[in-house]
């Protein structure tokens, strides 16, 4: 089984973390291939950079879909994940998405916690885009400068454990998502200073991605996400113009 990480920022410490953490979780005969956008910013925090992000992930997909399996959109927002399932083939899972639902599995409420109130409006949006209001209990941020997007992880370990168990105590938190690409691998240190699950997106949405692909399912002809009719394109990439235009 291939799949493809595909993470839509442009920091490749970012991708090369979320790949340490994809590949310690995957089953055996799982190859991981990670890929970094080649336009945008350092993180996404915002709608604007979200929708630059989002082209960025059309991108690659439509240079590497046909040689994957299944991908995973590796930033914490899903950017562009609707128009990922719209134009490909393959299956395809957001890091927000497989972080949510997998928390509502294992309990009734979940909160998020990250490391920047930038990050708060559009991770908000992303949880009534998956229709999850009613399980979201809060959204905890970091009010906090950072020295490097590549550090954020190590610099405000503590911290962030702090916000968990804050959330826990008084959100009533039955588990932890840990929100954003640059907290990958955060869970399994700091998982014995909370007293409910924390979850790592990128481990979640590798199991994910694994049992989609393992299910076989077929492409959808009709509803939300079926392919879009062919139309002619200007100013395209010739990979994703290709795959507009059905001649991929």
């Amino acid at each position: 089984m291939k799949i493809l990480l595909l993470n839509p920022n442009t920091s490749e410490v970012i991708t090369d973390q979320l790949a340490e953490v994809a590949r310690r979780y995957a089953a055996a005969g799982t190859e991981i291939i990670p890929a970094t956008g080649a336009f945008g910013v350092p993180y996404i925090a915002n709608r604007a950079e979200a929708v630059i992000g989002a082209s960025a992930a059309l991108e690659i997909l439509a240079a590497q879909h046909r040689n994957v399996d299944g991908a995973i959109l590796a930033a914490f927002g899903d950017p562009g994940l609707g128009a990922a399932r719209e134009l490909f083939d393959i299956p395809i899972v957001g890091l927000a998405e497989a972080g949510m639902l997998t928390a509502c599995m294992l309990g009734k409420k979940f909160a998020i916690v990250t490391f920047s109130t930038a990050l708060g409006a559009w991770y908000q949006e992303c949880v009534e885009w998956n229709q999850l209001q009613d399980r979201c209990c809060a959204i905890r941020m970091l009010d906090q400068s950072f020295q490097s997007i590549g550090s954020v992880r190590d610099e405000k370990e503590e911290l962030l454990a702090e916000l968990a168990l804050t959330a826990v105590n008084e959100d009533g938190a039955d588990v932890i998502v840990l929100a954003g690409a640059p907290l990958s691998g955060l869970a399994d240190r700091i998982r014995d200073r909370v007293p409910v699950p924390m979850i790592d997106c990128a481990a979640a949405a590798t199991k994910q991605i694994e049992g989609l692909v393992s299910l076989g399912l077929k492409t959808p002809e009709v509803g939300t996400f079926r392919r879009p009719v062919a139309k002619p394109t200007t100013g395209v990439s010739e990979v994703l113009a290709a795959r507009i235009e059905h001649r991929s």
